[in-house]
């Protein structure tokens, strides 16, 4: 009997201490998934590792929508239905505006998206140059960055007049044809000082001071023009102040800006990083930045807002140089508001948004659904790879923390969600995987080559029940409704219709997911 209870006693023992471990199990993993969401050892940054492939691949054929857009005389084309085009552009000012990019499926040429798109594929080939060039893909990023800013160079013909727009909307609309054969006449449209326009001129000043660094090292006299132009765009654009919404109304239609403000800083924060000119961190973190920084209200990156991106470049400042950093009460305020962007965009955190679809795609906007989501997850992966080369280790939002690869995670799913994650199981990514678009609202792709149409016979394209004769490849559709479905549909414009500044963003989230975390290094 008595060693039988004492057996009894040491099993009762092991039951307690079976419950206690279980216990201490449990909150230790409940504690490691509210401390440390990421999982795992986080990834040390380093150079380019193998190649992902469905990233590589993706990347290649994102690129190959610039071929398609481009205007002016065609060099080395690979792309069998596109051809000279816009030969005349620029010509009743006595300007070659041949070159640059159409802006979606029409002809025309908006200079504040296009230059957007510069400055984000800049900032993209900066951040991930090497890892495009692991994918071989860093020449042809280059190749349509440098097509896009010798149209800007060539726009820009006096210190005080920039051309900002080339056709006229109402006219090239009324029309279905090629570029190809356009016959149309080309509208010139200009800021100056007694018209200004300093959304344009500012985002222009950006584009051009981001390329320069671009091309810094390969050729520096190219790049010492480019920052030329960046300088006097930059005073043009502050000394000359007027929204070129208000003092040209008919951009309103497509392009209208809601502030200039956003545009300032952005344009000084790259001219910062160009020059190292402290004159341009003064102007971002002074009375400029009380004004128009927005400190603590996260938006969302696009053509019309620059804010986000701001804040995730001068965290960069933040992270890389304290000793500019350290007394900058201004500098910790972006980086502060960068975190609250960042943390809104992850799904599990405290301050997360509701603003996304029932799989996890962020979703503001009816019209070019897919523009918000991929330019959040290109920021996303930026600011990954600046916490993960800083060796910092936690983002604090609210009372949780997160990790560098819990936001390229995030960063990751917007993606995955584009290349055929979705649940219509396509590619919003023309040319990628089985299926994806085949009536993408684009007139070049919409019209067969050898076809003898002109802006009036061509509508039947438009109208046709056949898919289009020609891939736009590479071209990132509009996506998705917040019910995830899509019509594919020539005459959805909203959800089919491409853009050139929609593929600079997927450009840089997918340079900044084809290989291992980079580390960052100085554009200087």
């Amino acid at each position: 009997m008595g060693k039988e209870k004492k057996s009894g006693g040491w099993f009762g023992w092991f039951i307690v201490l079976v419950i206690l471990g279980v216990v201490a199990l449990a909150l230790g993993l409940t504690l490691r998934n509210k401390f440390h969401h990421g999982g795992g050892a986080a990834p040390v940054p380093g150079p380019p590792g193998a190649v992902t492939k469905k990233y590589g691949d993706a990347l290649k054929i994102a690129l190959q929508f610039f071929d398609i857009q481009k205007s002016g005389k065609l060099v080395d084309n690979e792309i069998p239905w596109r051809g000279d085009s816009a030969l005349q552009d620029g010509k009743d000012a006595d300007l070659d505006l041949s070159k640059g990019m159409y802006d979606a499926g029409d002809h025309m040429k908006f200079g504040f998206p296009m230059a957007y798109t510069a400055t984000v594929l800049a900032w993209a080939i900066l951040e991930y140059g090497d890892q495009m060039n692991a994918a071989d893909q860093l020449e042809p990023a280059k190749d349509s960055l440098k097509w896009i800013t010798d149209y800007l160079v060539n726009a820009h013909p006096e210190p005080n007049v920039l051309y900002i727009q080339v056709g006229d909307p109402d006219v090239d609309h009324k029309c279905w044809d090629r570029p190809e054969d356009m016959s149309e006449k080309r509208a010139l449209i200009q800021v100056n000082a007694s018209t200004p326009g300093t959304e344009v001129a500012a985002e222009t000043a950006a584009a051009m001071a981001s390329a320069s660094l671009v091309f810094k090292s390969t050729d520096s006299t190219y790049s010492s023009l480019l920052l030329k132009h960046a300088k006097e765009l930059f005073t043009f654009a502050n000394e000359h102040r007027g929204s070129y919404s208000q003092n040209i109304p008919q951009v309103q239609t497509y392009y209208n800006s809601t502030g200039y403000g956003d545009e300032l800083l952005w344009a000084a924060s790259w001219l910062y990083h160009a020059t190292r000119d402290r004159t341009y961190l003064d102007f971002v973190t002074g009375s400029n930045g009380e004004t128009y920084a927005n400190w603590g209200s996260p938006t969302w990156f696009s053509w019309d807002d620059k804010l986000p991106g701001i804040q995730v470049l001068l965290s960069r400042v933040s992270f890389f140089d304290s000793k500019v950093a350290t007394n900058s009460e201004s500098l910790k305020k972006y980086r502060k508001t960068a975190e609250a962007v960042m943390c809104g965009l992850l799904p599990k955190s405290p301050t997360a948004t509701l603003s996304r679809t029932r799989n996890g795609l962020i979703w503001i906007s009816d019209w070019n659904a897919l523009q918000h989501p991929i330019a959040s997850a290109f920021l996303a992966v930026i600011y990954s790879d600046y916490m993960l080369t800083s060796q910092t280790q936690k983002l604090h939002c609210d009372s949780d923390t997160f990790s560098p690869a819990d936001l390229r995670k995030f960063a990751m799913s917007q993606a995955n969600y584009v290349l055929g994650d979705n649940p219509m199981k396509m590619s919003y990514l023309v040319g990628y995987g089985d299926k994806y678009s085949q009536y993408v609202h684009h007139r070049g792709a919409s019209i067969p080559s050898d076809s003898n149409t002109n802006c009036s016979t061509g509508w039947k394209w438009l109208e046709s029940d056949e898919p289009n004769p020609n891939v736009a490849t590479g071209a990132l559709v509009g996506g998705p409704f917040l019910n995830e479905s899509y019509v594919d549909s020539r005459n959805n414009s909203m959800q089919t219709e491409p853009s050139t500044y929609n593929s600079a963003v997927i450009v840089g989230l997918l340079s900044g997911l084809v290989t291992t975390s980079s580390v960052v290094t100085s554009f200087m």
